[in-house]
């Protein structure tokens, strides 16, 4: 929502700003509108102008974080890397946000833990992210190898979700260690069809 001069609310960006760091860190259903309010220091008049109700807040959060992610991914691509380069970029970006201080988990994977009706808007909104996730290894491994790409990129997105899993739960830098080991393993198995006769020839 913006404002007669076309400027996101401050009350809103105050908003969404606390409601990502509390939820995040401490969970969505444990975390109440009240203190939402209190934190941002905005009236619940205020919240409700912006955001209907608390699950419109979540949806919200979870898009901004989908944004986020999307957004990182572009700036990779956007650096003109072989696919194979960018993959292991993507797989390098996500390794350094399990390092990174406070870090707890996925926001997605939390958050269809807590909301896990597949009809309910906040799991839709995790749905969404997944899925836009995994067209995205998808086609980036179509362009790196002959072999089909869905099963490669399943198994990365299945990576991804493990070291996320396990990076709040215990020392993550030998779970990074693991998880990039795994993305090149993967890709050089991947790549490697590419050499591969196909079975035309190899029947001929």
């Amino acid at each position: 929502m913006t404002n007669v001069h076309g400027q996101v609310s401050e009350a809103r960006s105050r908003l969404l700003a606390t409601a990502t760091r509390i939820f995040y860190a401490e969970g969505i259903h444990s975390v109440g509108v009240d203190r939402i309010v209190a934190e941002a220091k905005v009236t619940r008049a205020t919240l409700y102008r912006h955001f209907p109700g608390k699950d419109d807040l979540i949806v919200c959060y979870l898009r901004e974080a989908d944004q986020a992610i999307r957004n990182q991914v572009d700036a990779i691509m956007a650096r003109g890397l072989p696919d194979a380069d960018v993959l292991r970029a993507i797989a390098g970006s996500i390794a350094d946000g399990i390092r990174s201080p406070g870090f707890r988990g996925c926001a997605f994977l939390n958050a269809a833990a807590e909301y896990p009706d597949p009809a309910h808007p906040v799991h839709q909104a995790v749905l969404a992210h997944r899925e836009w996730f995994s067209h995205t290894i998808t086609a980036l491994l179509a362009r790196i190898g002959d072999a089909p790409a869905e099963p490669a990129a399943r198994h990365v997105v299945m990576l991804r979700d493990g070291a996320m899993a396990s990076g709040c739960l215990s020392d993550p830098e030998p779970i990074c260690e693991t998880f990039l080991h795994g993305v090149e393993s993967l890709l050089q198995v991947h790549a490697a069809a590419k050499s591969s006769p196909d079975t035309d020839t190899a029947q001929a």
